[in-house]
């Protein structure tokens, strides 16, 4: 009996229990619809005040565009599937033309050992495959990067004598694809190509230099391709910052031309022509001052007593071994080619001046040395010096030899003790005078009457002679020299 009365009050507390919770839950979803109703009236009235706004100015819709729709493909769009892209555009048909342009960004370097040119370009191709052309009402084109160029025929371009050539990649490849609706296609690159350059360096460092770059199809010849400049001579640009430190680019200019190949045929070819001006600013202060200062600096000792053989014989082998030193470091930087260069012509002839004053100061020494020999003779074979050794000294034999008042004054005068030959005016020619009364026959053989013998010792005459030749020698090569290369 107790336990169905428990059991009844626990069915009734749990009815009750829910009645409240079904209560709650009631109240809650009238607050929330409530939300909603007035969520959905302030919504109503924003828009009701847009519509309103808009009424007040007039409407303009764009039409749809395939282009611009997120959910087409560039391959659709393009039909890419639809065609095959490795045949040329028009194939059987008369040559596709390719027009070309090119601007330049740098000229890197140019480099004389190895013969070749670095030089950064933008090279843009244009032609027309209608298999690209799609329909667009305002889109005038599209542009793509590298990986849809991949997907289509582009022209084969090549550079003809290059060394290396690379297409930038940073920060990804410096591709560029625009196609218009009608099918012309622009295909652009940024390419950093090394190509030779056959330089004449005979007027080296006056010379003027001409370098080409050479563009050409791989695989078309000109019955499939015709590749031209697309706007003549204006299709090149050059940027207005390009210089170069060794040259004055004077020039650019384009041509065109055909190149045969035995086994393939005969292909177009553009050209690309740029001529520099080398700087002799440079070579002035490090080659040509250099080498005139030391032939000047050789003539020095053409000033300098002959009988300072310490000072004349370093200075010769100083200057001539400096000449080598100038000579060895231009050819170190200079290709190792067979003809002579216009600086091998200037450097080798100073070289030459150089060494012929050492030749020189030689040739006076050995003179100096057989002049001074023969008087030594002739003193020794003279019955007595008659004053030329020492002027005090008169005690020749008048039986032997004889003398007047006026020849001891006269010899006394070019002959001083221990200096044989200085004047006492300072001059530098040395002379010798004896006037002997030869009246022995043992001593003179034949000869009977008074004579005189004249002994001249003259070699400061080969310096004097050289302080004029040298320089004006010089002067006239130079002169020669500057006119012809200048």
């Amino acid at each position: 009996m107790c336990t169905m009365q428990v059991d009844t009050v626990l069915v009734l507390f749990c009815v009750c229990l829910m009645g409240v919770a079904g209560r709650s839950a009631h109240q809650r979803g009238q607050k929330l619809e409530t939300y909603k109703q007035s969520r959905s009236r302030r919504q109503t009235s924003r828009m009701d005040g847009e519509t309103h706004s808009n009424s007040e100015r007039p409407i303009l819709k764009r039409s749809s565009d395939m282009t611009k729709s997120p959910m087409t493909k560039s391959e659709q769009l393009l039909r890419i599937d639809d065609h095959d892209f490795t045949m040329r555009p028009a194939f059987g048909g008369p040559p596709i033309p390719v027009g070309v342009d090119v601007q330049v960004e740098s000229l890197d370097t140019i480099s004389e050992v190895d013969m070749d040119f670095t030089m950064t370009l933008y090279l843009r191709h244009y032609w027309k495959d209608e298999r690209l052309s799609f329909p667009s009402t305002n889109n005038q084109s599209m542009t793509f990067d590298s990986r849809l160029a991949k997907k289509i025929w582009v022209p084969d371009m090549f550079f003809v004598h290059s060394k290396r050539s690379f297409i930038h990649d940073t920060t990804t490849d410096n591709v560029m694809l625009r196609v218009h609706p009608d099918g012309n296609v622009l295909y652009s690159l940024r390419i950093t190509v090394t190509a030779m350059c056959n330089m004449d360096l005979s007027r080296f460092p006056l010379d003027t230099q001409t370098c080409s770059l050479e563009i050409e199809s791989y695989a078309y010849t000109d019955d499939d391709l015709m590749l031209y400049w697309k706007k003549g001579n204006e299709s090149l640009n050059t940027d207005e910052r390009i210089s170069l430190s060794q040259f004055l680019i004077q020039k650019f200019h384009t041509t065109t031309k055909l190149a045969f190949y035995s086994s393939t045929g005969w292909y177009n070819r553009l050209y690309i022509h740029f001529t520099l001006r080398r700087h002799v600013f440079f070579f002035l202060l490090q080659t040509y001052f250099p080498a005139t200062l030391m032939v000047m600096l050789s003539w020095v000792s053409f000033w300098i007593d002959r009988r300072a053989v310490p000072a004349r014989v370093p200075l010769g082998i100083t200057t001539v071994l400096t000449m080598s030193t100038i000579i060895t470091g231009v050819n170190a930087s200079m290709p190792r080619v067979s003809y002579i260069k216009a600086v091998d012509i200037y450097l080798w002839v100073s070289f030459v001046f150089v060494f012929l004053s050492v030749i020189e100061y030689a040739a006076v020494n050995y003179l100096s040395t057989v002049q001074e020999r023969k008087e030594r003779k002739l003193r020794e074979r003279l019955p007595c010096t008659c004053g030329i050794g020492n002027p005090d000294d008169m005690t020749c034999d008048p039986q032997i030899s004889g003398y007047t008042t006026m020849d001891v004054n006269r010899t006394a005068n070019y002959g001083t003790a221990g200096n044989y030959g200085m004047p006492e005016n300072g001059g530098r020619q040395e002379r010798m005078l004896a006037q002997v009364v030869l009246g022995d026959p043992q001593l003179t053989g034949q000869v009977k009457r008074p004579g005189y013998v004249n002994i001249w010792i003259d070699t400061h005459a080969i310096d004097k002679y050289s302080r004029v030749l040298f320089p004006g020698s010089y002067a006239l090569f130079n002169i020669i020299y500057w006119s012809i290369y200048s």
